[in-house]
């Protein structure tokens, strides 16, 4: 089977386009990913027999923790890892081309924001850079690099050189994107409050055990006091993915044309859901050629008629139904 380039993935404008795309690279997935090719195999799916995107069977996201997850036999070029509490099992992305990743990003972030060049970029992600292996920083530094703004940087724990840098962009009404943590954007908002409703505030999740967990309406409350902010925006991403899905606003994301949000019946991993009804995430995330671009996440949503979802919270268990279905 041969594999989709990044022209006919990164082209693609209509629904017709990603379904065959999507099947093209289940296809090819299913015979060169050996750990995906596995799970299939025992679910007892017919690879031949499968036509449509609901046919596709999705990978639990744990088995990044477990296996090696890759399609293909070419070298590893670099590993991205995630975060975890001391004991925990970090998932790990192996990489083989890096490109299609910056390609993925890059391409998404214009269809939201524009060219990266516009925007002075401050990143606030302190738990990220203090650690190797950050899919987040790969994509942040990249964007950093890309603005035409020189004062564009990250900031780990210096808020004071945050703050002073925040009034200079207000008062030289210079368009600024600042991504952060979420836990380090709350730090910062109390300490440091400023009305700049022109600020892209965008935060990325995660509290990493530093501060209570809170439902996304009255985080983006606080964030928007704090920050004197219309709207705060979202980015949805994680280690085991290539592509992010945006939200401008009400943690309704939307997502670039090469990735599509289902959701599973939480009681049975392979049965999908209709539209408006809370399931299990699952992704396709075409980006994810030299990996698996068919993931369930442990993340719970909702997707609307349109497209767009929402998140709503996380599965209790830390394993997803239907892992057991692949031993060794």
């Amino acid at each position: 089977m041969i594999k989709p380039d990044k022209q006919q993935v990164f082209s693609i404008s209509n629904k017709q386009q990603f379904t065959d795309t999507a099947l093209q690279v289940f296809r090819f997935q299913a015979q060169s990913c050996i750990v995906y090719r596995e799970f299939i195999t025992n679910l007892k799916v017919d690879i031949e027999a499968v036509s449509h995107i609901g046919q596709i069977p999705f990978l639990p996201i744990s088995f990044f923790k477990s296996h090696q997850v890759l399609s293909g036999a070419d070298k590893v070029q670099t590993t991205f890892t995630s975060s975890g509490t001391t004991g925990m099992t970090n998932s790990r992305h192996l990489v083989t081309d890096v490109s299609w990743y910056q390609e993925s990003f890059r391409r998404a972030f214009e269809i939201f924001y524009g060219d990266i060049k516009n925007y002075c970029i401050l990143a606030l992600l302190p738990s990220y850079l203090e650690r190797e292996g950050s899919s987040l920083i790969y994509m942040a530094e990249d964007l950093v690099r890309r603005s035409a703004y020189p004062d564009s940087g990250f900031f780990l724990y210096n808020h004071d050189k945050l703050s002073e840098q925040l009034k200079k962009q207000q008062q030289a009404k210079k368009p600024t994107l600042l991504i952060g943590v979420t836990f380090a954007l709350l730090d910062f908002a109390e300490q440091y409050p400023i009305n700049f409703p022109e600020l892209i505030v965008m935060e990325t999740g995660g509290m990493k055990g530093r501060r209570k967990e809170m439902i996304r309406e009255e985080l983006h409350q606080v964030l928007s006091t704090g920050f004197g902010a219309n709207a705060i925006h979202s980015e949805y991403g994680m280690t085991e993915l290539f592509s992010q899905a945006y939200s401008k606003g009400d943690g309704v994301f939307n997502c670039a044309p090469w990735m599509k949000v289902i959701t599973r019946d939480t009681n049975d991993p392979v049965s999908n859901l209709d539209n408006d009804k809370t399931g299990g995430i699952n992704v396709i995330d075409l980006a994810n050629i030299n990996s698996c671009a068919f993931i369930a996440t442990q993340d719970l949503g909702r997707v609307y008629p349109d497209g767009s979802f929402e998140v709503l919270g996380r599965f209790d268990n830390s394993d997803i139904r239907g892992c057991n279905l692949l031993i060794g």
